[in-house]
Formats: structure tokens, sequence, C-alpha cells
């Protein structure tokens, strides 16, 4: 043992650092013969647009151990000398040429790729560029693998020298290929890629909140700085954007009686402004002040018809992308839960209870430092399901519309057809489970003696049958109809205090 182990330590020291890597990377892919390998033949595995070659190399040994393998490959006799093609698959069509690029980027091993290393390598050893890729070799073919700087430069070589190594193209061939395959390959990333799409919508959804702040900052100065001339229209007009319009077609409201507004505003509202210019208490303005006021109306309307004209462009960009998610909970909440996570396909891999209190970070955070109940809700509480539940309810319905939510966004993210089937009937399940949650609780009935009532004058009898019925004296007969809501149909009875509560609403 002891021997043993001076000759490893004498052998670990005078190894360099890029050798340790090399044999620490062979030894975990299973590389047989890899440092003594003169008995076993090498062939390297390069991959073109036209498809896939085996080179035997002749030389292994300056390979291993030359650095500068560059010089060999500076001619086409040099590169003859050190490599020669063994087999060659060629692709039958672009799209067998695009499916093998998108496993190779992927690091996963194709069809064809896997019959053409079945069918010629046997004994030898496979050089790849691709380290992920020599795993998968040796695991599913039982292949030993070899992937270092050597093979690299080794792979650089025959590229440059590839239309002399393979006599069946020349370079010209060779390159409307690689062009043609690069452009399938961009389209189709292009295509799948979620990220693209998503862009999108988080971009829209941050330029309508800007668009939000800025409206309202400019609608208040509009409000604050006219208000000096005519204080009272303020309370009578509302609606920011019908107050710009109104204060650029009116002007000071010395003509306000001449003007008509029944474009702008209903006529009730109409008749108040009119009334109400007559007897302002404004301060007077010059027409200098007055230009500055209707330019900054100006620009109140048209930052509104551009907040719509966006709003509509993320209606129409949320539909096509997440059609489920925006059933569920709306055009904005769904963005600003995309927006959030960073994309689509992020918020899929989150669970339903991340989704629920997605937005809420500083409150949960801030809940389990001092141990506190944890926030129910983020910005799924803004959904149009939720904000029509009761408040006690608010907590369980944003869970189950949560759980609904977190299945509707792995449609939207994986699907590859836009379809709102899922989210549709989510939303209906949400919906009858937010109605059922505030039934109250059903009657729990017991015996009672005659006697024991307060006022036995009252009969109270059931009957068996279809329905169920309760029949008072000198009260009209109410039926309990059998069916989802037989359980939870209980009736409010109280006869004016003569009768106690029978049931509670």
């Amino acid at each position: 043992r002891s021997v043993v182990r001076r000759q490893h330590h004498k052998r670990h020291c005078t190894c360099t650092k890029e050798a340790k890597h090399e044999r620490r990377f062979e030894a975990r892919i299973g590389v047989v013969g890899s440092v003594h390998a003169d008995r076993i033949d090498m062939l390297l595995l390069f991959e073109t647009a036209a498809g896939f070659g085996l080179f035997k190399v002749l030389d292994e040994g300056k390979v291993r151990e030359e650095k500068d393998l560059g010089k060999y490959f500076s001619t086409s006799d040099g590169a003859n000398k050190l490599v020669k093609l063994k087999a060659f698959s060629k692709f039958d069509n672009t799209t067998d040429a695009l499916a093998a690029a998108t496993a190779l980027v992927d690091s996963k091993l194709s069809k064809g790729l896997k019959k053409f290393l079945k069918k010629n390598v046997g004994e030898e050893t496979l050089a790849l560029a691709d380290s992920k890729l020599g795993s998968i070799v040796k695991d599913k073919l039982g292949i030993d693998c070899i992937a270092n700087g050597s093979v690299l430069e080794l792979a650089r070589g025959v590229r440059s020298q590839l239309s002399a190594l393979v006599s069946e193209f020349s370079g010209q061939d060779l390159s409307p290929m690689s062009l043609g395959l690069a452009h399938s390959l961009s389209r189709y990333k292009l295509k799948f890629s979620p990220e693209k799409v998503d862009t999108m919508i988080i971009q829209a959804i941050g330029l309508l909140d800007d668009l939000d702040k800025e409206l309202n900052t400019y609608a208040m100065r509009a409000r604050e700085w006219y208000g000096w001339h005519f204080p009272e229209m303020s309370k009578i007009v509302t609606d920011n954007v019908d107050y710009a319009k109104t204060v650029k077609l009116m002007g000071t409201r010395e003509c306000a009686a001449k003007t008509d507004f029944s474009d702008i505003l209903p006529e009730e509202v109409e008749t108040e402004l009119k009334d109400a210019s007559i007897i302002s208490m404004g301060t007077e303005i010059n027409e200098m002040d007055m230009l500055n006021i209707i330019q900054l109306c100006d620009q109140v309307i048209s930052l509104s018809e551009y907040r719509t004209q966006l709003f509509e462009y993320l209606k129409s960009r949320m539909n096509a992308i997440a059609p489920n998610l925006t059933v569920l909970v709306g055009e904005l909440v769904g963005a600003r839960l995309i927006a959030h996570a960073g994309s689509l396909i992020n918020l899929a891999k989150h669970p339903a209870s991340t989704v629920q209190i997605l937005g809420a970070e500083k409150a949960l955070f801030r809940a389990l430092k001092t141990k506190h109940e944890t926030p129910k809700y983020g910005l799924i509480y803004h959904a149009s399901l939720i904000g029509q539940s009761a408040p006690k309810f608010k907590g369980k319905i944003s869970r189950v519309l949560a759980a609904k939510c977190s299945l509707a966004i792995r449609v939207d993210a994986l699907s590859d057809s836009p379809d709102a089937t899922i989210g549709i009937e989510n939303r209906a399940k949400v919906s009858y489970r937010a109605i059922r949650t505030s039934w109250p609780p059903a009657i729990r009935g017991r015996t009672v003696q005659r006697k024991d009532l307060k006022h036995p004058s009252v009969a109270v009898s059931f009957e068996r049958g279809p329905e169920k019925s309760l029949s008072l004296s000198g009260v009209p007969k109410v039926s309990l109809m059998h069916g989802p809501f037989e359980r939870h149909s209980n009736i409010f009875l109280c006869l004016r205090g003569a009768y106690p509560i029978l049931s509670k609403c």
C-alpha cells in the first residue's frame, strides 16, 4: 500500500494542471486506454451542414503530445497525413439537417447519429468536441470517448481543410449548405423561444404603468393650474380626460355659456357647468396663461389616446400568448405576473403557492422575520374573481385561483396551439367555489317536543317526496328543492319576534 501511495504521489506531482484536468474528465466518462492508446485507434466525429463525418487519426501521438496542431493543417497534404476520412453520413434534406443540428446544440444524441456510430465505431476511441455528448454516447452505446483541448484543435484543423479531406464536397457546395442550415436553425429558435414574445408583454405593461403615472401627474397639474381660474369645475367634471377636453374647447370660463359640450359631457353636467361659470369666484388669466394650459391639456389627451392604443395592443398579445391565464385573471394581472417572473417559462416553473404571493415578497419576508402571519395574496389580489368575493373569503379564493392559474400558465407555456378551453373551465370552477363558499352552513336539525315550544300554536311539518316543504300556520308554503343546492338552501324565518330564529343566513 505504501509503494502504491508513493507511485501515485510521484505521478501526481510531475503532471501539469492541464493533464490532471484531462485525466479527471477521461476517468469520469470512462475512457479506456486514453494515455497508453497506441494499440487502440482514434476516430474523430465531425459534424457539417452536409452530414456527419468520421475521421481516422493516423498519428495519435501527435494529437496527444503536440499542443500546436494548427501547423499540420496549414496545407492539404499535411492534413491528409494526420487524418483520413473513414465514413460519411449525408443528410437527405434540410429537415434532417435541422433536427440533427438542434440535437447537437442541446447536447442530445439524435437517431441518425446513433445509427451512424453503431455502424462505424467498434473498439476505437471516439474523439468529440462536446463533453456532455460524450457522456451520453458512453452511457447509451458503450463507446469510449475523449474530449479535451487537443480534440478541439484537431476539429478546428479539419474544418479548415474540409474540402480537401472530403472529396464529395467542395467549398462552393458547403458554403450555401451552411448558410441555409444557419437560417433554418435561427428561424427554429425564434419560433419556439418564448422569451422573444414575453419581452413584448413585459415592455408593454411597464410602459402602461409609466403612462398611468405620467397621465395622472399631468391631469392633476392641469386641474390645479386651471382651478385658479375656474375652481368649481373640478367637482363638476370628475374625469381627467373629459376635464382636459372641456378646458381645450371652452377656453376661459366666460365662453362656457356659448360653447356646446354635448360631445363631451352629459346634458345635466353641461347645464351645471354653465351655471357655475356665471357665479365663479376664480381669478382672471391672460391669453398667454390660457395658451400654456391648453397645451398641457393637449398632452393629457394625447397620452390618454396612446394609453388606450397600448392597452388594446397588450390585450391582443396576452390573448395570443397566454389565453388561459388571461381568461382567469385578466390582461393586466396576467401581464404583471409574467413581468414579475421574467418570462412565461419562468412563471410556469413556480408552484401555485408562489404564484399566490408573487409581488408580496417584502410583506412575506417581514412576516417571516417577525414571526407573524404570512400574506395571503400578492398581484393576484387585483383579479376580478377575488374582488367579487367577501373579505373573509378572499384568502381562500386566492388560493384556489392560484392553483388554477398555475395549471393555465403551464398549458400556455408548453402548448403548441393557443386555446383558452382550460382557462374557461377553471374560471367556472373558481366561480362556483366562490359562490359555494359564501353559502351559509347546513341546518343541523333536532327533535323538539311540542310542549317545550314557546309558541306551540305554530306548527312545523316536513313532507317527504321530490321536494321538502316547510309549512307554518298563517305563513305561505316555502319549498326547498332537491339538487346541488339542497344542503345549502337555508331559510331565515322570523315572525316579527313571535317565533325564534330557525336558521341563520
